[in-house]
C-alpha cells in the first residue's frame, strides 16, 4: 500500500483557498433565480394621476411575454386608501377570461390586506371562472397545504447561540423555484397556463405598523391568520411581506434585525408559503442587508422560503441584491422601469428596475428566463405612458445600443 505524505499548507494560503473555493462554488450554484415582477401592483400604487384599466392590462400583457413567471398584478385594498387599485377586480376577471399569451406558465399575485379583501379576491375569482365554465378558483398547482419547513422562533436578542437552520441544502445551493410554475430550467412552454395566489403583509416598526394598517405588529398577525386559514381552505398560495425591513420613515434605519426574523417565522408558521422580506424606504446597506440575513438563518429561516424586495432610494439596490445572492436568497421582487413608491414612506423611490436586476444577475451567470431586450422596450413605453422618468439604467442603456 502506497503511503502518502501529508503537505504543510501556510494558514494564510489555506484560507485564500478556502475563500476561493467558496466563491466559485457560489457562482455555480447560483444558477437560477426567479424574479417577481411588481411593476402592476406596487409599481402603479403611488401613481398620482389614474392609470386606465386598459393600460394595465397591456402592461400585464407585455410582461407576460418576457419569460417572467411571477407578477404582482393588483391588490384588493379599500378604494379610499389605494385608489390606483380600485379596478383589481377587472383586471383579475381579465387575466381569468383571456389569459395573456405567454411562453411559459404565469402566478398572478394579488395583495389582500384584510379577511374582506380576500372574499373579495375569491368572489371575482369565482365569478369569472363561473363565465368560462368553472366553479373555483384558479389556483397554484402546488398544494398550498404543505407549508414550508416551519422554523423555530428567533431567539432573544441576548442569546448568542444561534438556531440551527431548518435547511438541510447547502445555502448556496439552488432551491426550488416553483410558484405555481415549474422550474425556469427545462420548463415546458405553455401559451395560456396560469395560476393565482395572494399576499398579505406585516411591518417591522409598530410606527409604520400603526400608519399602514392602524394596528400593533402583534393585532396585524393576528389579522393575518383568518386569512391564512381562508386561503388555504380554497388551496390558495398564500406570499408574506415584512415591510420597513431595513428602515422606517418613522423611526429610523435601525430596524432590529431579529424582530424582522420573528415576524417573518411567524408568517411562514401560520402557513405563508414564503415571505418577502422588503426595504420599503430603500436605506438598506449592504452591512445592515448581510446582518439581517444572518438573524433570519440564524432563527432557523431557510433561504428558499424567503424573497428580498429592494426599493432604489439610495442606489444600493443592487448592491443589496448581490449580498442577498451570496447567502443563498434565489428570489427577488423588482418593477419594470424602476416604478413604485409607497404611500406610507414619504421620500421612496421606486423598486430597483427590473431590467437592471436581470442584467446584473445574468453577468453573474445566473438564469432567469427573463428577456432582458424585451423588459427594456416596456420600461420605455410604460415610463412614457405614465409621463414620468424611465430609471432603469441597463434599459436605457440596451435601448440606446440598439438604435446605433
Amino acid at each position: 500500500m502506497s503511503s502518502f505524505k501529508a503537505v504543510h499548507v501556510p494558514k494564510r494560503l489555506g484560507q485564500q483557498l478556502c475563500h476561493r473555493m467558496f466563491a466559485t462554488s457560489t457562482r455555480r450554484l447560483a444558477d437560477e433565480v426567479r424574479i417577481v415582477e411588481v411593476g402592476p401592483r406596487d409599481g402603479l400604487q403611488n401613481e398620482k394621476n389614474t392609470v386606465p384599466l386598459r393600460t394595465k392590462i397591456e402592461l400585464i400583457q407585455r410582461l407576460a411575454k418576457t419569460g417572467i413567471r411571477d407578477i404582482e398584478a393588483g391588490s384588493f385594498v379599500a378604494p379610499k386608501w389605494v385608489p390606483q387599485m380600485a379596478n383589481s377586480a377587472e383586471v383579475l376577471n381579465h387575466i381569468l377570461g383571456h389569459p395573456p399569451p405567454a411562453p411559459y406558465s404565469i402566478a398572478y399575485n394579488f395583495l389582500v390586506p384584510n379577511l374582506k379583501g380576500l372574499e373579495n379576491f375569491i368572489r371575482a375569482s369565482g365569478e369569472a371562472n363561473n363565465k368560462s365554465g368553472d366553479n373555483a378558483p384558479i389556483t397554484s398547482p402546488e398544494d398550498p397545504n404543505e407549508p414550508p419547513t416551519p422554523p423555530p422562533s428567533p431567539k432573544p436578542e441576548e442569546e448568542e447561540v444561534p438556531a440551527s437552520n431548518t435547511s438541510t441544502q447547502d445555502p448556496n445551493e439552488m432551491p426550488s423555484t416553483t410558484s405555481g410554475v415549474d422550474s425556469p430550467l427545462g420548463q415546458k412552454k405553455a401559451s395560456s397556463s396560469l395560476s393565482t395566489e395572494i399576499s398579505l403583509f406585516a411591518a417591522a416598526t409598530e410606527a409604520f405598523s400603526k400608519a399602514n394598517t392602524n394596528c400593533s405588529i402583534a393585532e396585524s398577525l393576528e389579522r393575518c391568520k383568518p386569512i391564512v386559514a381562508l386561503a388555504k381552505s380554497h388551496n390558495i398560495r398564500v406570499r408574506g411581506y415584512v415591510s420597513v425591513a431595513l428602515g422606517c420613515p418613522y423611526e429610523g434605519p435601525d430596524v432590529s434585525p431579529s424582530k424582522v426574523a420573528d415576524i417573518t417565522a411567524t408568517l411562514l408558521e401560520m402557513g405563508a408559503d414564503e415571505v418577502s422580506v422588503a426595504d420599503t424606504t430603500g436605506m438598506g446597506t449592504a452591512p445592515r442587508t448581510q446582518e439581517l440575513l444572518k438573524a433570519l438563518s440564524a432563527a432557523g429561516i431557510a433561504s428558499k422560503d424567503l424573497a428580498l424586495h429592494f426599493h432604489d432610494t439610495y442606489g444600493q439596490a443592487l448592491v443589496n441584491a448581490v449580498v442577498g445572492l451570496e447567502h443563498g436568497i434565489r428570489i427577488f421582487d423588482s418593477a419594470v422601469g424602476g416604478l413604485g413608491g409607497c404611500p406610507y414612506s414619504k421620500g421612496a423611490t421606486g423598486n430597483v428596475a427590473t431590467e437592471d436586476l436581470v442584467y446584473c444577475l445574468h453577468s453573474l451567470g445566473a438564469k432567469t428566463g427573463v428577456n432582458v431586450e424585451k423588459m427594456a422596450e416596456i420600461g420605455s413605453w410604460i415610463t412614457k405612458e405614465l409621463g414620468r422618468a424611465n430609471d432603469s439604467r441597463a434599459g436605457k442603456a440596451l435601448l440606446a445600443s440598439k438604435s446605433l
